[in-house]
């Protein structure tokens, strides 16, 4: 990747030199869905509130304006306060209406500019930030013979964040990049950036919400390109590489659902680290109990995603203990492994993941719900999960509750032993809880592997 790339640069503005986990690398069509959710967004949240239309920073790789876009791009002008998009001089929009509009800036690129390898959007609004930034691989950086012959299977490194500081760099960054192309219409872009950095009395908007288009824009994506597989005779013949396409789209869709993930912790003041610890404490027990290694790592991952069912929830349910909280608050907490499972039953990949969440909630005795599930019918991975994350979350503060020690923690679970738990599990959690207060052992607090999925299979995860 060249040195003056947006990429490059950010990473060395940013803390330490690291890019959020989100950074890999992606195939095309991937970019044309993260890029599409996020144009949604701009169009959903401006029409409801007017006063939080964005400045929208855009770049086109080689700059390859596909004019089925501009049609879209006039929409969205009408639901931003500015629109600068650089593109090389033939990209065909300096013809289209869209470029002709008060509001929208066009940059011709020089086609020697290291920029025109990349494809960046860049949202910057007074009640969030949102980004798309990548940069196209060179030729030597395919392997040998693997250089694509498919415009939907060109490869590019990039990242999507709604980090405000990373992104305002981004945005900083790309000014500057195109700042000899018109120093007037940098000035001007920089001073409405400062307008929405100063804006007050906006409430921030709940990204959960885009994060669940994302998912819904991938899965989709993956659709078309079996229906296309199907129907082109070509794409058979090339059936490795659509396998790459398939892979790289549910990787992607996996790391939106951790992202869900981690926007519940984030809504969860009190437990804001709830996934990684119950994640960790699960990963803990099933070494104990000597599981087989394809069993722990869906255990590790159901551990991260088990709360995702409450992505939606009311802000209540993160205050206030389950007696604490009214009917429709109360019927969140209760069906959050429903909700859970429904989402992640998007991606059939995570079936076994989706079984653990669906059942976590059921009870030794049969009581607990969806299916009323006894004893070894419920299975193994979300008998751990449900402990665990009862044992987790008494361990912190909840409305009128303090947080329990770890000794008062597991003599709640104790005392629910044989009805609630599996009895040899409360055992087996007794002995991590005594050899902690001894001082033999730490509890962890993330689990041994955090799945880098943009780079990682899948596969391995969840088998």
């Amino acid at each position: 990747m060249d040195s003056k790339a947006t990429l490059n640069q950010l990473k060395k503005r940013s803390p330490e030199g690291k890019l959020p986990g989100s950074y890999g690398v992606y195939f095309k069509n991937t970019l044309v869905a993260l890029c599409h959710a996020l144009e949604d967004h701009i169009l959903q949240v401006s029409s409801q509130h007017p006063e939080a239309k964005p400045l929208v920073l855009a770049t086109f790789q080689q700059g390859k304006w596909y004019l089925q876009e501009a049609d879209r791009y006039q929409e969205l002008a009408q639901c931003s306060r500015h629109i600068m998009i650089a593109a090389v001089a033939d990209s065909g929009l300096s013809k289209h209406p869209t470029s002709k509009l008060d509001n929208v800036s066009l940059i011709n690129l020089e086609t020697t500019d290291s920029i025109v390898n990349e494809w960046n959007l860049i949202i910057l609004a007074p009640s969030y930030r949102a980004m798309v930034l990548c940069h196209e691989l060179s030729e030597d950086e395919y392997l040998p013979n693997c250089k694509p012959t498919v415009d939907i299977e060109r490869k590019f490194y990039g990242l999507w964040t709604f980090d405000e500081t990373l992104v305002a760099k981004a945005a900083e960054i790309l000014v500057e990049r195109c700042r000899p192309y018109n120093p007037e219409l940098a000035d001007t872009i920089q001073k409405q950036h400062q307008e929405i950095i100063e804006t007050k009395g906006i409430a921030p908007t709940d990204m959960s919400g885009v994060v669940s288009r994302i998912v819904s824009y991938l899965q989709k994506t993956q659709e078309q390109m079996i229906a296309i597989n199907r129907q082109t005779r070509e794409l058979w013949e090339l059936e490795d590489q659509a396998l790459r396409v398939t892979h790289n789209l549910n990787t992607n869709k996996l790391q939106a659902f951790i992202r869900m993930a981690q926007k519940v912790d984030e809504q969860d003041q009190t437990n804001p680290l709830a996934s990684l610890q119950v994640a960790a404490l699960c990963e803990t027990l099933g070494n104990l109990l000597d599981l087989p290694t394809p069993k722990l790592r869906r255990l590790r991952l159901a551990g991260l995603l088990f709360r995702v069912g409450l992505v939606s929830a009311p802000k209540e349910v993160f205050s206030k203990t389950p007696d604490e909280l009214d009917p429709k608050s109360l019927n969140f907490w209760q069906k959050q492994n429903l909700f859970g499972s429904q989402l992640l039953g998007a991606m059939p990949e995570l079936v076994p993941i989706t079984k653990i969440i669906a059942h976590y909630l059921e009870y030794w005795d049969g009581s607990g719900k969806p299916d009323g599930l006894k004893e070894e019918e419920i299975p193994i991975e979300s008998r751990i999960l449900g402990l665990v994350s009862y044992f987790q979350e008494l361990t912190i503060p909840r409305g009128k509750r303090p947080a329990l020690s770890l000794g008062e923690s597991l003599e709640k679970c104790s005392a629910r032993k044989g009805t609630y738990f599996d009895p040899t599990l409360v055992e087996t959690l007794n002995n991590v809880v005594r050899l902690t207060e001894m001082g033999l052992m730490e509890l962890p607090k993330r689990p041994s592997q955090l799945p880098n999925v943009w780079l990682e299979d899948v596969a391995r995860l969840i088998e």
